[in-house]
């Protein structure tokens, strides 16, 4: 640990030595638990329901309630209000960046993220896939994270942090809900779910589309912008707005009966580029993407004495093939006019993936909760496709061809992988007041081989109102096809010779209730990365390392039943290991802070406040450091309006504050990322 970090967790355990106080009453918890859900306990933890105050993690829930009071409209604005996460945004379409404790990077194949519990990662470039779009958050139950590793339960990817997003269930919809949304930049939205009895079943059905222009944020600099300086020409189509079009459809069921559920999920996504898929614009793209989603499990408490058991089998397939040539790399005229009606490349692709596991967890020893399980999964990325009119060498080709299955033009070929894994876990109660977690999880790759995570944690209730956590884990995070297998690419090429990237991190935690309506919460942390994986000259590399340390302070207080204020102040640095310069990007501070009051009956407005600062450039970036913001929303929410109707309305980024995300060096653009100035959005509701 270092020495900064070590002397302040001796002063703040001085500090929590003598103070005490008393704890909230029940009756004030379930009025709260009524408003605004219940987030004392998580599941991801430790793949148990349980007490978050004790989970083995620094760990958020963010309930559906906390999503109505804080009027998000998107996946990213919840994500934003978790301490120690700071989302960005990627040049290609916009894609969401989840920059746990400054691990900032183009991709973000560093975070798993899971829906309902399943990884839905993609194989093709490590991320969520390049056209996400996110989730509606009307179907979302809750939302579970943990900063920090998760390999040695959750296996890849769970290296900076993990999110579990949990959708609606029959429970949790009881009856009938419609609503829809409009707002700022043409934006419409609309939803209709039932929740119920089918039958002998449970059922749970949720269908809801949108459609938005998208802000236009202006790109002063693009990466054509240089090639213009170099050939002399004036191709560029910057100054220009980005194209945010964002067209979705999802569809979802949820059906169980006793032990056994059955879940499936659709959506279809068709997105403007962003800033352009190759950092230039491109005001005219569509770019589409499907995705389907099927699992089956059974889950059952007390399967024999001393037994819990639970299984799931499942599969996912996304499919990101244009019928048609729909985008440019770079505009008409590019690179000194070799390319008249612009530089076409329309990678496409096709990968399924399906998976099957078992757990079980034995309750028979009065200390120990034992839990261990075994899976398969099989990766395959069995289509790719690709319209273009250049070749290896950026040399034109004489019109647009289909270079699908061509092996001398197409970007990849297909490939597949297969991972099995076994893990095994203790929860060991070895003294009052004192639990010891140890787990471990071993990962055999097809393509690179093994890796085996561990993680140890010491929860000790050090008194009535103080936690005590010290937590040790370490994480891989996998190779993408893109990186072990790219061929063909004029700037940069695979490497099947890649080893996984590994972090080992430790963290120190406090949670302190120093009066009946005040929690609060403290956590230290350092981490060293590994085998970080780099595009360097033309191929990809694992080259060199990182270092990190920080802390996270959050905070709420339950003024009354009627006002409730949280906030989080997140605190990071994270380093090249060889060189000590700041890896840039990630924010040094922010500053989280959100009130919701009831007014008055059936009333509710919120104010939030976010602050980001402290954003440097990476290592040999000479341009100007990214400037600070501060944005403001404000939302108002009236229930049972008339005969189960309710309203609300929310303004975003009150000020117009001119707030922006950092491009990465590699990409070549000069500018900086433009969020969306003043929006404003209507929500109807009506409940059956």
């Amino acid at each position: 640990m270092q020495p900064s970090i070590r002397r302040l967790t001796i002063c703040v355990m001085l500090s929590l030595a003598w103070t005490g106080s008393a704890t909230a009453l029940p009756s004030e918890e379930e009025d709260l638990a009524l408003i605004y859900g219940d987030n004392s306990t998580v599941s991801i933890a430790t793949g148990g329901r349980q007490a978050i105050t004790r989970a083995p993690s620094s760990a958020t829930v963010i309930t559906a309630q906390d999503i109505k009071a804080m009027g998000a409209t998107g996946l990213e604005q919840v994500l934003e209000s978790v301490p120690g996460l700071h989302v960005s945004m990627n040049n290609i379409a916009s894609g969401p960046i989840y920059s746990f404790r400054g691990i900032h990077t183009t991709r973000n194949s560093e975070v798993l993220m899971l829906v309902n519990g399943m990884p839905i990662t993609n194989v093709f470039a490590g991320d969520r896939s390049q056209m996400w779009g996110g989730m509606p958050l009307e179907n979302v139950a809750r939302i579970e994270v943990i900063r920090g590793p998760g390999s040695a339960l959750y296996g890849a990817d769970a290296f900076s942090g993990v999110i579990n997003v949990i959708t609606r269930t029959a429970a949790d919809i009881k009856g009938s809900e419609y609503g829809a949304r409009i707002g700022s930049f043409n934006t419409r939205e609309a939803w209709i779910q039932h929740g119920g009895k089918l039958w002998e079943l449970d059922a749970a059905f949720y269908l809801g589309a949108s459609n938005t222009n998208g802000q236009k944020g202006i790109i002063q600099k693009d990466a054509q912008t240089a090639w213009d300086a170099i050939f002399g020409t004036k191709a560029s189509l910057a100054p220009g707005p980005v194209n945010a079009q964002n067209k979705s459809i999802d569809a979802r069921a949820d059906l169980s009966y006793g032990a056994w559920r059955l879940r499936s999920g659709y959506q279809q996504r068709e997105l403007g580029s962003g800033a352009g898929l190759a950092a230039a614009l491109d005001p005219n793209a569509r770019i589409p993407e499907s995705r389907l989603y099927l699992d089956a499990s059974y889950e059952k408490t007390g399967w024999s004495p001393n037994w819990d058991v639970s299984a799931v089998a499942g599969y996912y397939d996304i499919k990101s093939n244009p019928a048609n040539p729909a985008y440019t790399l770079f505009p008409a005229g590019a690179f000194g006019g070799a390319f008249p009606n612009g530089m076409i490349g329309n990678p496409g692709h096709a990968e399924q993936h399906t998976h099957a596991s078992v757990t079980a967890v034995y309750t028979g020893f009065e200390q120990h909760l034992l839990r261990a399980g075994t899976g398969h999964r099989v990766d395959d990325l069995y289509q790719t496709q690709e319209f273009k009119n250049f070749d290896a060498n950026f040399a034109p080709l004489p019109g647009v061809i289909d270079a699908s299955g061509n092996p001398a033009l197409v970007f990849l070929l297909p490939h597949k992988r297969s991972v099995t894994f076994a893990f095994a876990q203790d929860e060991y109660s070895f003294a009052r007041d004192w639990t010891l977690t140890a787990g471990v999880r071993h990962d055999h790759y097809s393509d690179f081989g093994d890796t085996t995570n561990p993680r140890i944690a010491l929860v000790w209730d050090a008194s009535y109102n103080i936690v005590i956590k010290a937590m040790h884990g370490t994480a891989f995070r996998a190779p993408s096809f893109t990186e072990l297998y790219n061929i063909n690419n004029p700037v940069t090429i695979g490497n099947s010779r890649l080893k996984p990237e590994t972090i080992t991190t430790d963290e120190l935690g406090f949670l302190w209730q120093p009066v009946n309506k005040l929690k609060t919460s403290l956590n230290f942390f350092q981490y060293h990365m590994r085998n970080i994986i780099l595009p360097v000259g033309a191929s990809y590399l694992n080259s060199g390392g990182k270092n990190g340390r920080g802390f996270e302070f959050e905070a709420t207080f339950e003024a009354d039943r009627n006002l409730r204020l949280t906030g989080n102040v997140s605190v990071q640095r994270s380093k090249d290991a060889a060189t000590g310069q700041d890896a840039g990007l990630a924010p040094h501070q922010r500053l989280f802070a959100r009130a919701d009051w009831r007014f008055m009956p059936l009333w509710q407005s919120g104010v939030t406040i976010n602050h980001v600062a402290g954003r440097m450039r990476e290592p040999g970036d000479t341009r100007p450091l990214i400037p600070d913001y501060t944005t403001v929303d404000l939302t108002l929410r009236r229930e049972k309006l008339v005969n189960g109707w309710e309203v609300s309305a929310k303004v975003m980024n009150l000020l117009n504050t001119d707030a922006r995300e950092p491009t990465f060096k590699s990409a070549g653009m000069y500018s900086d990322l433009p969020l969306p100035g003043r929006a404003f959005y209507l929500q109807l509701q009506h409940n059956l």
